[in-house]
């Protein structure tokens, strides 16, 4: 049950770490992507939002960062393809962890969340 089975990952996140720990517990040996060193194309993080059923950009941003604020995210007037280059160029701004399975994903918030996927 490890195939086709990623995780968007953040080592320094506890809601990440527990998110990796629950699937490892299962027997889940996912490819882990951490994706502050390699962060999703444009193309990926649109695959993310549809995959997540989500319909705004917005849904998939971490919105109390400081760097959020700092970049005037908020502003209604910012295209959706605005909101995802500043994702994949500031990959901070994504909330984590992601687990993808097939072409489902969920977001690890809570963590058990993710076995609605698998």
């Amino acid at each position: 049950m490890t195939d086709n089975i990623k995780i968007y990952h953040n080592p320094r996140c506890s809601k990440s770490r527990e998110t990796l720990n629950l699937l490892e517990e299962r027997g889940i040996t996912p490819t882990v992507i951490e994706y502050l060193k390699t962060p999703p194309s444009i193309t990926d993080i649109k695959k993310l939002l549809t995959m997540l059923n989500f319909n705004d950009a917005r849904q998939l941003m971490r919105t109390k960062e400081d760097l959020y604020k700092e970049l005037k995210l908020s502003d209604d007037s910012l295209s959706q393809e605005q909101l995802i280059k500043a994702m994949h160029d500031n990959p901070k701004l994504i909330e984590r962890p992601i687990v993808v399975h097939g072409d489902k994903a969920k977001l690890g918030r809570p963590p058990e969340q993710v076995f609605d996927i698998l």
